[in-house]
Parts: C-alpha cells; sequence; structure tokens
C-alpha cells in the first residue's frame, strides 16, 4: 500500500476476443499486439490482452479500463470487426487451435498439453500487499471466497453454439495446475512447495501456476507484492468488475483489521487440508450454477446458497465500505444479485427463444454503447481513446 493511500493498488489484465458485430470470433491478436502499445498475445490469435498499470483510486482504474478498449476498438473498427463479450468461444470453433506465434515453444507445450481448453478470455485482478502475513492470511480467505466471484462474474454458457448446462463453462474446461494445491501457511510454505513442483515438473515454470487465487510479482515465489484473482469470467460491464474488486478488497482489510475472524486457518473449524477441497469443490458448483450454487461455508462447512452468503457479505463489509468511502462502487452488485450475471442474463434469453447468435449480437451492442457513455462520463475519447 503507498504512503498516504487508504486503499490497496489494483490493476487488471482483460483477456478478450475479438470478432464480428454477431458474435462470430475471428482472430488477430498478432496484429493487434503489433500495432497497439500495451496489448500482448495469447497462445490462439482469437483473444488478446491487455494490462492496466497499478493504482489505488476507483474512478482513475475506471479510466485505465476504458482507455486500451476504447484505441483497440476504434482498431478493430478499421477492418470491420469489435469487441466480443463472454469467456468462451460461444459459436465456435473450439476443435482447433490457432496459434498466435509458431515458433513460441511454451505456445507449443500449452497447444499439444492442453489444446483449446485454455482458449478462453477472462479478467485477472490485482491488489497490491507487501507484507507476507497479510498476503497470506488474505490468500487464504480469497481462496476460500473465490467460488463467490466467479458467482458474480459467470459468462460463459455457451461453447460451439450450444447451452453446455454451466454458467462458468470456462472455469470447469481451463485445466487447473498443478491438480491440487494446498491453503498455504507461509511464504516459506509456498516457497518449497514451489520449489517442489518445479523439481517434479508438475508446473513448466513460475508462471505455471493456473488456480483461482495465487500470489504475484516479479521474482515469484521469492519476491511476492500482490494477489492475483485468477477466477473470474470476463466481466463485460466495468462497473460491475470495479465492485467484485472492491468487494475483494474490502475482504483483504477485514481479514488485516481481524485475522482471528476472517482467516481460515484461525477462524475455521476445518482442518487446512478440508478447507483446500472444500474451495475447490465450491468453485466448481459456481461454475455449474453461480448464483444458484449450493456451497459450504468455509467457517464449518454448513451448507449456504451462493446468493444468500454474498447477501450477507455484502451486509458484512458494508461499514467497512462506508469508512473507505467505496459503498458506491460496491452498489453494482446489488442488480447482479437482483437480475443475475451476464451467464444467467443469456440463459434466460436462450429459454424465451432467442438464437446464441442474436444474443451476443445484442450483447455486442450493449457493450460498445456502455463502453461510449462511460467514455463520455470520464473524458476519454471514444474515436481515439485519448485522455480529454
Amino acid at each position: 500500500m503507498p504512503p498516504g493511500s487508504p486503499l490497496l493498488l489494483k490493476g487488471f489484465e482483460v483477456e478478450l476476443y475479438t470478432g464480428r458485430d454477431d458474435g462470430t470470433v475471428v482472430g488477430c491478436s498478432a496484429e493487434a499486439a503489433a500495432a497497439l502499445p500495451g496489448f500482448v498475445t495469447e497462445p490462439d490469435h482469437r483473444n488478446l490482452e491487455y494490462i492496466t498499470a497499478p493504482e489505488t483510486d476507483y474512478d482513475r482504474l475506471l479510466v485505465l479500463l476504458l482507455e486500451p478498449r476504447q484505441r483497440l476498438r476504434h482498431w478493430l473498427g478499421q477492418r470491420g470487426l469489435t469487441l466480443l463479450p463472454g469467456s468462451t468461444l460461444s459459436l465456435g470453433d473450439s476443435g482447433h487451435f490457432e496459434r498466435s506465434n509458431p515458433q513460441n515453444p511454451y505456445h507449443d507445450y500449452i497447444e499439444h498439453t492442453y489444446g483449446t481448453r485454455v482458449v478462453t478470455a477472462s479478467v485477472h485482478i490485482n491488489l497490491g500487499l507487501r507484507a507476507m502475513e497479510p498476503l497470506f492470511a488474505g490468500l487464504r480467505l480469497l481462496r476460500c471466497e473465490a467460488s463467490l466471484l466467479l458467482a458474480l462474474s459467470a459468462s460463459s454458457p455457451f461453447l460451439d453454439g450450444v447451452p453446455t448446462g454451466a454458467h462458468s463453462q470456462r472455469w470447469l474446461q481451463f485445466p487447473l495446475t498443478p491438480e491440487q494445491v494446498p491453503l498455504f501457511l507461509d511464504h516459506g510454505h509456498y516457497i518449497r512447495w514451489m520449489e517442489q513442483q518445479l523439481e517434479a515438473g508438475t508446473m513448466q515454470n513460475v508462471r505455471h501456476l493456473w488456480t483461482s487465487v495465487r500470489p504475484n510479482g516479479d521474482d515469484r515465489p521469492y519476491g511476492l507484492n500482490r494477489l492475483e484473482i485468477r477466477i473470474c469470467d470476463l466481466v463485460s460491464d466495468p462497473l460491475v468488475l470495479l465492485a467484485i474488486t472492491a468487494l475483494a478488497e474490502l475482504r483483504l482489510w477485514q481479514v488485516q483489521r481481524d485475522p482471528q475472524r476472517w482467516d481460515p486457518l484461525l477462524a475455521s473449524s476445518l482442518d487446512r487440508a478440508e478447507l483446500a477441497l472444500l474451495a475447490d469443490a465450491n468453485d466448481r458448483a459456481a461454475a455449474r450454477s453461480s448464483l444458484d450454487a449450493q456451497l459450504r461455508d468455509w467457517r464449518d462447512g454448513t451448507p449456504i446458497q451462493a446468493q444468500q452468503w454474498l447477501e450477507r457479505l455484502l451486509g458484512e463489509v458494508a461499514p467497512l465500505a462506508s469508512e473507505l468511502g467505496l459503498t458506491a462502487v460496491l452498489a453494482p452488485l446489488e442488480g447482479v444479485l437482483r437480475h443475475g450475471n451476464q451467464a444467467m442474463t443469456w440463459l434466460r434469453q436462450h429459454r424465451e427463444g432467442s438464437t446464441i447468435r442474436a444474443i451476443l449480437g445484442g450483447e455486442v451492442a450493449s457493450m460498445a454503447a456502455q463502453e461510449l457513455r462511460l467514455s463520455a462520463m470520464t473524458g476519454t475519447d471514444p474515436a481515439l481513446g485519448l485522455l480529454g
């Protein structure tokens, strides 16, 4: 946390599909990354990524989310393309890999090991913590509540032109690596475990820890300065993304202030191995049913619906949100709980007779219109992406 700031540093890694107005995916990541500063390729060229600079202030974070996206939209528009919502290849084709860089040996490993299971779009949320004890206490809490963040963000109910039966097909298909990740006791435990995985070959490099929440830093596993939430599907609405981020930040503040109450290692009646299994099972349940999922509370294993848990959680963070000036930032979550997340909305439209192509086409237009409104509000030029 920077001196004088009441809030944590935060940053985003945003993965997006590119394509046509009707939701058809068209890959162009290598060309876009070469033309636009700040964009990078993924192994498959149908999606690409941009990373925002660390910032404490939520108003500024909104600008940092919008500005690269507007530059990309302008570039895509000249080619008859646009940005697509959702976290899977909703209209296909997941039957083949489309390499962004055929010469990259790590991409070669990814394609041959995982195939198109990894061709997904998502948003990773990074929250800055430099002290190791709060970082690992926060990691334990967010690991045990990651399912709630997925329940809010689920946006991948379709794959290859059909409903999958899940709300987050992305999380169900993405290959968690290694398959079993413990609840880390402290920094030393994390370092030893990472070194063991690298030596055993279950991880190819320090980045190859694909789990719901992980420690992050420029010299992993030794030099850490943030937590990275990896479980969220792509959140098309920047205001909802900021609200999810604020909820996670408030939870990190709560566990710092009162670890006896909020650190699962200290506050749960379950042991560490049981907590890790519970967290992973909750994540899978949330991927299948999101807000309707039956989860188990990490404090004692009691069954609870995701929506009810989130309603309780918003009540628990409300006083701290008021203290830190985050009440308004959190407000969009009430709408998600009242009307459903993106996956639930799309599935409702599909049950009522809309085709997947029509649903995606409508969402493409809504996504672009909202960004235009927010850009006007923040002073971001919608054509060039320059701050006014």
